[in-house]
């Protein structure tokens, strides 16, 4: 039987859509859509990275139906980013994606009204693992100046089946977990941190069985001791995907905007 995919919803605040940031050779063409508010700007831009396990998703799924609506409302644009999933490409190949994004903005930052300095990830669940790590990694023209995750993995050398070629971490590691270790740690947000890291917010579920809340809170000890900051706001008795929650999650988009606020001093 096929499995039809909805109709996409319509965006009101999309300005810029199928903008082609980058062409890897032998891969699909890279895209983002962008939203920008109206007014002369500059706009600080916040980059959205979808999850899906590294193996599914898509640049215009969001966990909040109102997501663009209410960053746009802020005075924040939104650049919904793609990348290669992990059966396209093995990592690192999706970090040179996220970087393409940030060059390409910047690049074109004046004509698209935006403030270069003042670029910020919101990643969510493998998004998440790959916003972080890019946000930790980036220099010059790949630097974040913020960066809030929903519940990412932080390490994957301690996740669990490290034998099986075939979750969604092997996969995007190109073979067992066990096999990968030093590939692993470049790949995990935990073991990239340094004093001079963007400030974070980690926005995480209590009750998360796939990425547990105690990961969120290990990461974020982590930061602080190198001298970074690092806000945690725990989304009590939610799962993945904050399911479950006792609050509607456009609370916790707004209180992401506020943490941006903050940090980027609007």
């Amino acid at each position: 039987m096929t499995d039809f995919q909805p109709v996409p919803a319509h965006r009101p605040t999309l300005t810029h859509a199928g903008c082609v940031v980058s062409t890897p050779l032998g891969y699909r063409p890279l895209q983002l859509d962008l939203h920008v508010p109206p007014g002369p700007g500059p706009f600080p831009v916040v980059l959205w990275v979808h999850g899906g396990g590294w193996l599914t998703g898509s640049r215009v799924w969001t966990v909040d139906a109102e997501f663009h609506a209410r960053i746009v409302a802020r005075g924040y644009a939104v650049a919904d980013v793609d990348y290669r999933l992990a059966l396209e490409a093995v990592w690192p190949a999706q970090q040179a994606d996220l970087e393409a994004a940030l060059r390409w903005l910047r690049h074109h930052a004046f004509a698209l009204r935006l403030d270069p300095d003042r670029f910020a990830f919101l990643g969510e669940s493998a998004g998440g693992q790959l916003a972080a790590v890019a946000a930790l990694t980036g220099d010059g023209p790949t630097a974040v100046q913020a960066a809030i995750i929903w519940y990412g993995p932080p390490d994957l050398v301690t996740l669990r089946n490290q034998d099986d070629p075939f979750t969604g971490p092997a996969l995007l590691l190109g073979g067992p977990l066990g096999e990968r270790a030093p590939l692993a740690r470049l790949a995990s947000p935990l073991h990239n941190i340094h004093p001079s890291a963007p400030p974070f917010l980690l926005v995480h579920g209590t009750e998360d069985e796939i990425v547990p809340y105690a990961d969120a809170v290990r990461f974020a000890d982590a930061l602080r001791a190198a001298g970074a900051r690092c806000d945690v706001l725990p989304v009590a008795g939610a799962g993945h995907v904050f399911t479950g929650a006792a609050v509607d999650v456009g609370t916790l988009t707004t209180a992401g905007a506020d943490f941006l606020d903050d940090v980027l001093k609007r």
